[in-house]
C-alpha cells in the first residue's frame, strides 16, 4: 500500500517489486504488468454496475482503443497506444469520479498528469499527447462512458446523453467488450493488446 516516506514523499509499492513515487514518478519505475494488475482490479461506476464482476478501468481502457479505432482508422499504433493508457494512472490512484475530482481541483489534476507523464515516456510516448489525438481519446471515452452507463450502469439514455453526449457508435459494433470479466482475464485482454500495439509500434520505427 501506499506509504509516506522521506521528506514528504508518497510511495505506492507494486507487486513487481517496483516503488513508484506518486508525487514524482519516474519512468523507470513504470510495468506494463503492474498497470494491467490494478486496472483489471479498478472497478468503473464505484462499482455500481449489473453483473457478477466489476466492470474495470482496464475493460474500459480497451473499449476506448477499439472505439478510437473504429472510427478514426489508420491512427498510428502509438496513438492506439496513448488511447489505451489514457487511464493508466488509475492503477496507482484509482477511479474517481468526475464530481469529486472537480471538487479536489488541480491537485488532483496534477499528480494524475506526472503518473500519467511517466507512463506515457516509458513506453516511448510523448509526455504529454497532442492536442489533436487528446480530442480523438476524449471523444471516445466519452463514447465509452456513455454505453456504459446505458448498458451497465442503469442510466437512462437521456441521463447518459446529458453527461456524455449521445456517440454515433452502435452498441452491437462491439458487444464483447461490455460484458463485465473476471479480473484476471481483463487483465489478460488488456496485457495482450498492449503487446500488440507495442510490437506494431517497433515495426513502424525498424
Amino acid at each position: 500500500m501506499a506509504r509516506k516516506a522521506e521528506k514528504g514523499r508518497a510511495w505506492q509499492r507494486m507487486l513487481s517489486g517496483r516503488r513508484l513515487d506518486l508525487l514524482d514518478p519516474s519512468p523507470l519505475d513504470v510495468e506494463i504488468e503492474d498497470i494491467a494488475h490494478g486496472l483489471a482490479r479498478v472497478a468503473r461506476w464505484n462499482g455500481q454496475t449489473q453483473g457478477p464482476h466489476i466492470f474495470s478501468v482496464a475493460q474500459h481502457s480497451l473499449l476506448v482503443e477499439r472505439i478510437v479505432n473504429t472510427t478514426d482508422p489508420g491512427l498510428p499504433a502509438r496513438w492506439r497506444m496513448t488511447a489505451l493508457l489514457h487511464d493508466a494512472p488509475e492503477y496507482v490512484i484509482g477511479d474517481i469520479i468526475s464530481p469529486f475530482k472537480a471538487a479536489v481541483g488541480d491537485n488532483y489534476k496534477s499528480v494524475e498528469n506526472r503518473i500519467l507523464a511517466a507512463i506515457h515516456l516509458r513506453f516511448s510516448l510523448p509526455a504529454a499527447a497532442p492536442a489533436a489525438l487528446a480530442k480523438i481519446v476524449k471523444r471516445a471515452d466519452h463514447a465509452a462512458a456513455f454505453i456504459e452507463a446505458t448498458q451497465l450502469a442503469g442510466f437512462t439514455v437521456e441521463e447518459a446523453a446529458s453527461f456524455f453526449g449521445r456517440p454515433e457508435l452502435r452498441m452491437r459494433d462491439m458487444p464483447a467488450l461490455i460484458a463485465p470479466l473476471p479480473s484476471f482475464e481483463a487483465e489478460a485482454r488488456f496485457l495482450r493488446t498492449f503487446r500488440v500495439l507495442e510490437a506494431e509500434m517497433a515495426n513502424a520505427t525498424n
